[in-house]
């Protein structure tokens, strides 16, 4: 048996091998074409996360505020006439003021202020002995940096003039901030 050469020269042999790197070099580059348009595109999809999550937070704390001025622990109930909306009892939220230790965490917050707004006095905080002569109620005193939001709300109480009780709403605004 005898073998048959076939022709077979050194030009052929280096042109193979230039074929051989240059589908390397393509399929390299056409790898490397799909990665960056996988990035691009990535980057283009998730560039507005950050603002979204930011407006859920602010979206949550509104909500929060909303709550919090309805809730049982800050609600005038059915003491003021009708269930009111947004309306804070004064008289209940000095009483919590007293017991907040048991609360601090109760509401996730760092900071919860009742400002009044209406009728316009000098900044003075509450307590037993100035209330209702004050125009600020600090419930939870904490950091007031991160997200934080406020709503307007009826702050109202008992009054009584000549033995009278009468009820007295005024204006003002339940603050909140939570950390972020």
């Amino acid at each position: 048996m005898r073998k048959t050469k076939k022709p077979y020269n050194k030009i052929q042999k280096k042109r193979g091998q230039l074929k051989i790197q240059q589908m390397a070099f393509m399929l390299i580059a056409v790898v490397l074409f799909f990665v960056l348009v996988g990035i691009f595109v990535l980057v283009i999809r998730f560039s507005g996360l950050k603002k979204t999550a930011e407006l859920l937070q602010e979206e949550n704390a509104m909500l929060l505020v909303t709550k919090l001025a309805n809730s049982p622990e800050f609600s005038c109930g059915e003491s003021f006439g009708s269930g009111k909306i947004n309306c804070i009892d004064a008289d209940k939220v000095m009483g919590l003021k007293e017991n907040i230790g048991k609360y601090v965490n109760f509401w996730g917050v760092s900071n919860i202020e009742i400002r009044k707004i209406y009728p316009i006095t000098a900044d003075k905080e509450c307590g037993l002995s100035n209330y209702p002569n004050c125009n600020v109620i600090k419930l939870v005193s904490g950091d007031t940096l991160g997200i934080g939001l406020s709503n307007f709300v009826s702050l109202c109480r008992k009054e009584s003039i000549g033995g009278e009780f009468y009820d007295k709403c005024e204006l003002a605004k339940l603050i909140i901030s939570y950390g972020e």
